[in-house]
């Protein structure tokens, strides 16, 4: 069962949940895998299917790891917020995960969805 605010451990993945501007954010600690997916979805879906906040954001700042089972995880959960018209946005992607995100076009369905990234491009000279 899901509990605002309550810090939980999945598998080599702590999610904590805490309240932003306007919705929710979920900071996510670890790796999250084929062991750890079945608890962020449990997170997402309860967060998204009960009276839905007007943003999730989900923290990756402290995400070591990402495989597939991870990413279709977070595409469900951009699915749901569609449906209930709730933006869901990704923060923190950096280094090989956020180049993950991009060479598999993943980053384009978020960002179509009203997110942006923080920082900018770099500029080259």
């Amino acid at each position: 069962m899901f509990i605002h605010g309550a810090e939980s451990q999945t598998d080599g993945l702590e999610i904590t949940v805490a309240d932003g501007e306007g919705g929710k954010i979920l900071n996510l600690n670890g790796r999250i895998n084929f062991d750890s997916s079945p608890g962020l979805r449990e997170h997402l879906l309860a967060m998204l299917q009960g009276p839905s906040p007007q943003s999730v954001v989900v923290d990756l700042t402290k995400v070591s790891y990402i495989d597939s089972s991870g990413i279709a995880t977070l595409i469900e959960g951009l699915k749901v917020a569609r449906n209930n018209q709730t933006r869901f946005c990704l923060k923190g992607l950096e280094g090989r995960l956020l180049h993950l995100f991009e060479v598999t076009g993943v980053l384009a369905l978020f960002e179509s969805h009203g997110c942006r990234r923080a920082s900018p491009e770099p500029k080259v000279s």
